[in-house]
């Protein structure tokens, strides 16, 4: 559907929360705008010239709306922005101004509904805008979108294709707007995205020739007839006969804001023949087309569907080093609304990911939810300038048998032990989390290490729970110190004594789990817990 990068671009799209202007000098702030400027010029290039998409169409509006939010900070630093389809100008003139559409969020929409009647809803297919102009019933010609007004010449290659009728069925004059999308079959935009599919057709526009395989797959959706009859019901009808039915298909009429919230809930998860991005509101009034200029007017607006994907930036990288070793880290974002939660923090997976991702804080980040739920981090969008240098823990000196006490370097790794042996799968030590072991560590009265909290004297937070865990059974003990899995027995001394070949000769023992097993009994740390936890008569470790 024609709203090419972006005309008319609306702040509140965007899934940032209300943030306040950054804490820039006016030196930081001129670097920052140029650099975010001439990267939305290089995407708008790459777009619109070579028909490459390198970013999702919701992460570039984000980053127009965050250029606009940072100009209005920083008014002494504002950088000219080209419009995106500046320099994209075709020869030839268009019959009828391609006007690019505003994009309006819930509130917005509901404000523009409450002051027109007769409005019309179509879905926002994702494709390639063209315009066609008939004569006497015969395509004469096809132009692009170019800037709006002047466009190129894309008659033989819209020859080509079997969606573009050359004959209509009726021997009007006509000048239809529509889009050429490639054909998907039963696609659900919720479920599959837009699978690069604008991206493809873009790309196959581009050739000089096209295989009759390639060409069958662009498929042809007119949204409008400009210079065609004025109320709407005699335009679709028209358009069905002269051989565009889709064009009645998806164009419903509404009533109210409940009624194009449906609309735009069905088509965006329900089977469609093409990718969309939103929903195209129009008017039934309207100027005729020769008066439509290449702006966004007021009479038809788009509505978006909940973005994928949001920008953020990066304020923070904390490194969490897990009870294994395992160094996992933690980007703390500026947060951003993602369908309906709020996303603080988003895991980069690995060590290895977040040093090949290289994000830094100030830089920019997609973020997206994995399974509807979990903060996925996808990429790094653009980066900062003046990028803050971050020092990642030594892989090298954490793994599955270090830091048993909390010394410097240690704490993060020797607080997931804890975190662990009070949790569920360890002693289930109601009311003791994570937050408990941290205020005890900042505080001092973990040094004694992971068991020092058991005895009589321990920290007054943990006397009762030291009672309970003093109860639980051996094999309960053995999960929360870390064993192993197939570590199991009836006492510590039987298991410690155990040889590799003995272990090796267990039921379920391969050679990995047999060497981890005996490792981890044979820990000098671990013995010296499995003594303390004697002393304490605890069952399975007392003599």
């Amino acid at each position: 559907m024609l709203l090419t990068r972006p005309l008319g671009l609306a702040l509140a799209l965007c899934p940032l929360l209300a943030q306040a202007c950054p804490d820039w000098s006016a030196e930081r702030a001129a670097v920052e705008l140029r650099q975010l400027a001439a990267q939305l010029a290089r995407w708008d290039d790459a777009y619109h010239r070579e028909g490459r998409s390198l970013i999702a169409d919701e992460l570039y509006d984000q980053a127009r709306a965050r250029l606009a939010h940072w100009q209005g900070c920083f008014p002494g630093q504002a950088v000219a922005t080209p419009a995106p389809l500046a320099g994209q100008a075709g020869p030839l003139p268009l019959p009828v101004a391609q006007t690019g559409l505003n994009k309006l969020d819930d509130a917005q929409l509901q404000d523009w509904l409450a002051r027109r009647e007769g409005v019309w809803i179509q879905p926002k297919v994702d494709g390639v805008a063209v315009t066609l102009v008939y004569r006497a019933g015969r395509l004469v010609r096809a132009l692009s979108r170019g800037d709006g007004r002047h466009g190129q010449d894309w008659t033989a290659r819209a020859s080509a294709l079997p969606a573009v009728p050359m004959q209509l069925a009726e021997p009007r004059d006509a000048v239809l707007q529509g889009e050429l999308y490639w054909r998907l079959t039963a696609h659900v935009q919720a479920e599959q995205g837009g699978m690069g599919a604008r991206a493809r057709v873009a790309g196959l526009l581009a050739r000089a020739t096209l295989e009759e395989g390639e060409a069958a797959g662009i498929g042809l959706f007119v949204w409008d007839w400009p210079d065609g009859p004025a109320d709407p019901r005699q335009r679709l009808a028209t358009l069905a006969r002269l051989g565009f039915a889709d064009s009645t298909a998806f164009t419903r009429p509404v009533a109210d804001f409940a009624e194009a919230r449906r609309w735009r809930e069905r088509w965006f998860r329900s089977p469609l023949p093409f990718a969309t991005d939103g929903v195209v509101l129009r008017q039934a009034d309207r100027p005729h087309g020769r008066h439509w200029q290449p702006r966004p007017p007021s009479w038809a607006v788009a509505w978006k569907h909940p973005p994928r994907q949001a920008l953020a930036e990066v304020r923070r990288v904390e490194f969490r080093i897990r009870r294994s070793g395992r160094i996992t880290p933690l980007l703390h974002l500026q947060p951003v609304h993602l369908d309906d939660r709020v996303v603080r923090r988003v895991s980069a997976g690995s060590l290895p990911r977040w040093q090949a991702l290289d994000a830094l804080p100030g830089d920019q980040v997609a973020v997206a939810l994995a399974g509807g739920s979990v903060p996925r981090l996808e990429s790094v969008v653009w980066r900062s300038p003046h990028r803050q240098p971050v020092i990642a823990p030594d892989a090298s000196a954490y793994h599955a048998l270090s830091c048993w006490q909390p010394t410097p370097g240690c704490e993060a790794q020797f607080l997931a032990r804890l975190e662990w042996l009070s949790g569920r799968q360890g002693l289930n030590l109601p009311g003791i989390a994570r937050g408990t072991w941290q205020a005890l560590l900042a505080e001092g009265q973990l040094d004694e290490g992971l068991l020092g909290w058991l005895e009589a004297d321990g920290p007054p937070a943990l006397r009762g729970a030291a009672i309970l865990a003093r109860q639980r059974p051996f094999d309960r003990w053995l999960t929360a110190l870390g064993a192993p899995p197939g570590v199991r027995g009836e006492h510590w001394r039987q298991l410690a004594t155990r040889s590799l070949p003995e272990w090796l000769e267990q039921p379920g023992m391969g050679p990995q789990r047999a060497r981890q097993a005996h490792a981890f009994l044979a820990h000098p740390p671990v013995r010296a817990l499995a003594a303390r936890l004697a002393t304490l008569g605890v069952d399975g470790f007392a003599p």
